[in-house]
Parts: C-alpha cells; structure tokens; sequence
C-alpha cells in the first residue's frame, strides 16, 4: 500500500475521487469500501484507514493512493479470480477430501495468504494420516481477463510409521504391558492393515490420558505423564515416542463411607450398590462405577436433584485411601431446550424420540448416559456427542447433541464354508435409515449346499410415533433335510409388533401365515416321514418376552438374559400345537480378557388336536450341540437311521473365552466348552424308533479368528455322554466373509 507523495496531507477538502485500475470491479464499489467521501479532508488518520479497508476487502494486489490538485488518485491492482483449482499427486487422500479441506473454490478471489493458509491444512491432513514427510507447492498458471489456474502440487511421501515406543520409570508394569494400553502400536510385518502404526500427536494425547486411567485403576493414585516426547528419524520416515512417567506408591482402600445431607435417606441401604471395599486394591474405575450407581439408585428413591461427590484421604505412610461417597442435594436444574446438529439426512424426531429426558425435565445425568447410549445404539451415527451448556438462568441448561452420520445402507456380497451348509453365499440389500426416518428395509438371498432362501422385511421402530417397533416378513425357503431324507419348503410371511414393558424388558407379538411341504422325501426314507410327506398350512400367534442386561447384544462379556417365547398354531390352517421356549444366559469377566459364560434353554411342544409333524420339531446337534452332527442327538428311526426331532428338549453350555497371546490386532480368541442336554418325545408312532431322555454330553476347545475375509470358527468337541444311536461330529469349521 502506498500514498504518493507527503504533499497530500495539508488538510484541504477533496474535490473529486477518481478510481483507476478496476476491471470487474466497479469504481462505486471501491469508492463504499474506502469509507472516504468528497468534502473530507486530505488527513494523514483518515487515507490510512481507506488504505486499510481498501487491503481488508481481499479483493486487490496493491493499492497506490496520490494527489492531482484537489482530486484523489486512487490506483488499483486486483486480485486475480481463481479459474480452476485441482491437486496433483495425491494418491493416497481424494480430491473430494482434500476440496472440502481447503477455502479457495473455483471463482473466488485469489491471494497469497490464502494459497499458503490451504497448503498448511493439507500437510494437516496428510499429518493426521500419517505422512510426516508430505510437501506441498501452490503452482499459480496466469490466464487472460486476470484469472489464474491454481494447482497444488503434493509429494505424499512414505507413511510416517512409530518404529518404537519406550517407556521411561514405570517399575509395576513392563514395556510390553503398558504398551497394549494405549492405542498407538510399533509397526510391525504382521499389521498390514492396521492404522494405529502411525504417528498421530492427537492419539498421543488419547494414549496419555489411557496411560493415567491405567494406572489409577491399578491402585496407583499419585501417578503422572510426565512427558510424551516424538522424535522424528532423520530420514522422516519414522517416528520414535518416549513416555516418562512417575508411579508413585501403589494404595489400598482403607475405611469406605456413604455420608448424606438428604432427609429421610439411609445411608446404609445404599452399601450394596458401590463395588469399592476395604483393603481392596484403589481402584479409580471403581469409584465412578460406585458414583454412578449410587446417583441412579437415588434418583429412583425419588430425589431428583442428587450431587455425589468421592471424598478421598491418603495415608501416604500407610499407603491407605479412606473414601467417603459424600450424597447431597445438587443445584435445582431443568432442561430448557434441547438441541441437535450433525444429522444432515437422519430428521431431528429420530434422535429425540430416543431421549429420556425432555424439556422441561429435572437435569439427571443418569438418563442423560442412558440416551446417549439409545442413540449410540441407533447404528446411524459413527459418533454422538451430549453435553450440557449452562444457560442465561442458573437453574436452567442447553442440551447440545452432536452426531455424526455413517453410511445406512449396505449392499453386500457373502461366501462361506461350513460343515453345516457346505459353501455359502448370499446377497443383501438393506436401508436401516430409510429416507432418514429411522424406518428399516431388507432384502436378503442366500444359497448354500442346505439352503436356499429369499427374505423381505420392513420395520418401523416407532409405528404411528408411538414405541411400538412394528414390522412385516416375507419369505421363501428350501431346505434339504439331509438328516432326515427329506426336502421341506416353505412360502409366507408375518406381521409383528414389539415394545418396551421398561427399560430392559421387551416384549414382541408376532403373526405368522405360511405353506410349509415335506416333499422330495427318499425311496427308503423312515415311514413316519413318508407318513408326512405333503403341504400343509401354518397359522401362528407367538410372543418373547426379553430381559437384557447385558453390555452388548453382538458380543457380551458382562450381564445376563431371559428370554421366554411361546407360539400357537391353530387359528385356521391344518396344523394346531403350543410351542414353548425359555432361555437364559449369564456372562461374568474372570480376569482381564478371560471371559466366563452359563446359557442354555428348554423347549417344550404338544400337539392340540393332532401329532406334531416332524418339520415343526425341535432338532438338536450341529451349531447347537458340538460333538454332535446336525440332528444328531433325540429320536431316531433305527431302521434308516433318520432323525425325527423330539417334543422336549434341554441344552446348556458352559463357556470360557480367553486370549491366545497373540497381538490384539490378530483378534484370536480361543475358548474351552462344555454343551449338555437331552432331546426326546417324538410323536411318531412306527417300528424301530429310539427315543431315550438320557442326557448327552460333549467338551472341546475352539478358535475363533475375526481374518480379514471374515469370521473363522474352528471347533473340536468330543462327546462324553451318548447313545448308540446318536451321529458324533467331531469337529467343525466355518469361515464367511461380507464385502
């Protein structure tokens, strides 16, 4: 910026502006952004502010200020506008990442501060993905009518990999051991896909605030970071982390106690719900848990304003921790509004009718964890995030959610080997957020060696906008009951509904129309086959009811389930029996990773004005009974060998889960097990059956990989307990992969 000469400040009014150098730029627009009119005087304070606010605009190069007589020269250079913007040698990371990175689009106005601030946030995110060594060089291609190619010229480089992680001062806990604590690993030949291998000074940060949570859950209550150093190698490739820390003495809980100023609460009936006792080792996790429990026990006495707070004394000579859980009356704080962004397809009613709070209600931070939880569970989002904002009223808060979507909809490809079905594959087609209203969608084909199959079901988990999750089916399968030397058939569909009794009971009632054919039947199949062979109708009414405290749904390793199911055929169609089902299971974490597990069931089925045919019996063996082949255990016509299926049947499994010492990575886990039960009753009324309750008995050991191509279950069982007439199998193996 420039002014012409010292001559122009003399205070005299200016007689005319005049604007020289614009091109797309009109001369009145220049003359509003100089905030300098005619009549003004020629003042040093009032040209330096139109200078200024000339430069501020962005808009021009240069700008050149001089006096002819009593007019003001104004000359201009603008800035050029930006033609086409593209990015060259980007491999690894898209353009359509790296576009809505950077600020400069296609006709906006170019400058040089702008350039260099977008090659900054592109080595950023080549950081973040780890390329330490990227570089980037803003190339600027001149055109005519002042606009200009930009294009960003990026050398990826080599991933910046963590060639090793040291500790310094840790004295209770190995290298090795802290280092599966936290998320950055070594690289190493046998993570080809893993990305925590990378450097990431953010995941640096994760790691110290895992290495912390560690250790206070160890006892440790005086332990600090002291330092999280990453030295690059010299050739940029490579990373080095050291982490310093200091432990400090290793505490016991010394004398718990609940104190509280709450009128009429016992502290003593609270004792059973904290998890910290005396002489244990201190355990920070522990103190939340307790915390937790004891505000949401609280809560359902009836206080809704509740502040637990842990009061910690250390003994340091004694290395001892008296806690006392201090339960008092917290600020009075309602819920003024609740507000929801990120969920640019999902509507906003989606989210909210998942919240167990609403505006208006007492803040309970309990129900707020509890709702983040719901949502969470949703599956529409990859993150959610709720916090509370303190509002222009003390005794008023904001609720903020924060979410971010992830892909609903699926198309996926299946192939797999099982001893069971042979090869496997299937195609699906499936949108678990239909049109962003929550609303679920799937078709589903599957093929394999037993099996042919083709599903259609919608759901809408709140039907009406009420909590009611109602849904229909419609399918068609093939089945080749090689057991039992016969094909079966079946063609219908159902209806169903299902809603929450309370927080964790769930009940869904379901109708169920079908045509089901006992057909292709073998030459010397068992007469009670033959006896059956032919279509029949299905009319079935059911229930389940479910109770689930477990910690997930897919893969528990805490908690416990019951869930009891009953059906009845008989309105209309040709069949009529009353089907009955209860299970349950329980999951405790033994030690660390070591996960125990007691499940089973009993099933009971009777026919109410006729035999129950053998397609509507239960079956066990295979998947459901290792040791034992499919239909390998229960009723069997001895003079074929098929099996009949009985009308009474109890199976359970004891279970251990445990890690094999491989790197996490790996995920390979292996197990020892127990199955047992009895399936007997059958209804078929020929020579030469065997039907004994006797309790069959099988132990064993399997692996479990999560590979690359998929899910791989390795199991080899041997029975203890059977009859001479039960088919053992040994051993099974299945593998399938989705892509």
């Amino acid at each position: 910026m420039r002014v012409a000469a010292q001559e122009i400040f003399t205070g005299e009014p200016i007689a005319a502006i005049q604007i020289e150098g614009t091109q797309r730029i009109e001369p009145e627009t220049v003359r509003s952004y100089m905030q300098l009119n005619v009549g003004d005087p020629f003042e040093a304070d009032r040209i330096d502010r139109a200078l200024k606010s000339l430069f501020a605009t962005g808009l021009f190069a240069d700008v050149t200020f001089r006096r002819e007589g009593d007019t003001l020269m104004v000359q201009v250079v603008e800035n050029p506008i930006i033609n086409r913007l593209a990015f060259e040698g980007n491999d690894r990371i898209d353009d359509g990442t790296l576009e809505t990175e950077v600020q400069l689009r296609p006709r906006v106005v170019f400058t040089q501060t702008r350039v260099q601030n977008d090659a900054r946030r592109i080595l950023e995110i080549y950081r973040r993905s780890g390329r330490f060594a990227a570089t980037v060089e803003p190339k600027v291609i001149p055109l005519d009518q002042n606009r200009v190619d930009l294009v960003f010229e990026i050398d990826e480089g080599p991933v910046t990999s963590v060639e090793r992680i040291d500790f310094v001062g840790n004295r209770a806990f190995s290298d090795s051991e802290l280092r599966d604590e936290i998320l950055t690993q070594e690289s190493a030949w046998y993570r080809p896909f893993s990305t925590t291998d990378t450097y990431d000074p953010d995941r640096l940060t994760v790691d110290r605030e895992a290495l912390r949570d560690f250790y206070l859950e160890e006892g440790y209550a005086d332990f600090r970071v002291v330092s999280a150093v990453a030295e690059l190698s010299p050739d940029r490739q490579s990373f080095f982390i050291t982490f310093t820390v200091e432990e400090g003495e290793r505490y016991r809980f010394g004398e718990v106690d609940i104190e509280t100023t709450l009128r009429n609460l016992d502290p003593e009936t609270l004792r059973d719900d904290i998890t910290t006792e005396s002489d244990d080792w201190y355990d920070a996790g522990e103190v939340e848990e307790s915390m937790a429990a004891l505000t949401d026990r609280v809560g359902t006495l009836g206080y809704a304003f509740v502040d637990v707070r842990p009061r910690l004394e250390r003994d340091r000579e004694n290395r001892v921790i008296d806690l006392t859980y201090e339960i008092q009356e917290g600020p009075r704080v309602f819920i003024e509004r609740i507000d929801i962004s990120g969920n640019v397809r999902t509507l906003d009613k989606v989210i909210r009718r998942e919240f167990r709070l609403v505006e208006g209600d007492a803040f309970n931070t309990a129900k707020l964890r509890r709702t983040r939880q719901r949502i969470q569970n949703l599956g529409f989002f990859r993150t959610v995030n709720i916090r509370n904002v303190p509002s222009d009223r003390p005794d008023r808060t904001t609720v903020e959610v924060e979410v971010e979507e992830q892909s609903t909809g699926e198309l996926t490809f299946g192939i797999g080997f099982s001893t069971t079905e042979g090869p496997l594959g299937d195609i699906g087609l499936r949108e678990r957020n239909l049109l962003g209203t929550g609303k679920d969608l799937r078709l589903n084909l599957t093929i394999s060696g037993r099996r042919s199959q083709v599903d259609l079901s919608f759901t809408d988990p709140y039907f009406l906008d009420r909590e009611i999750a109602a849904g229909f089916d419609l399918f068609r399968t093939e089945i080749d009951r090689r057991e039992s030397s016969y094909d079966e058939k079946n063609l219908g569909g159902g209806v169903r509904a299902g809603y929450e009794v309370s927080e964790f009971l769930r009940q869904t009632l379901r109708y169920t129309l079908s045509e089901n054919e006992i057909t292709d039947v073998q030459d010397d199949a068992s007469l009670a086959i033959k006896q059956q062979e032919g279509a029949t109708i299905s009319s079935v009414v059911g229930q389940e009811l479910v109770y689930d405290r477990r910690n997930s749904r897919f893969d528990p390793t805490e908690g416990y389930f019951v869930r009891l199911r009953n059906d009845f055929a008989g309105v209309g169609g040709d069949v009529s029996y009353l089907r009955n089902r209860l299970s349950a299971g329980y999951y405790l974490p033994v030690w660390e990773d070591l996960v125990a597990s007691v499940s089973g069931e009993v099933g009971y089925i009777f026919g109410i004005d006729d035999d129950v045919r053998v397609n509507d019996a239960f079956f066990l063996g295979g998947n459901n009974f290792r040791g034992f082949s499919t239909g390998g255990i229960g009723p069997r016509d001895l003079n074929t060998d098929d099996a009949l299926g009985g009308n009474k049947f109890a199976i359970g499994t004891v279970d251990l889960s445990f890690p094999l010492g491989l790197p996490e990575e790996y995920q390979i886990r292996g197990r020892l097990f127990s199955d047992f039960g009895t399936l007997f009753d059958t209804d078929a009324d020929v020579p030469g059956i065997a039907d004994k309750s006797s309790v069959r008995a099988s132990v064993g050991a399997g692996i479990t990989w999560r590979s690359p191509l998929g899910p791989i279950a390795i199991d080899f069982a041997i029975p203890i307990a059977e009859e001479d007439f039960d088919e053992r199998e040994l051993f099974r193996f299945s593998l399938g992969t989705r892509f």
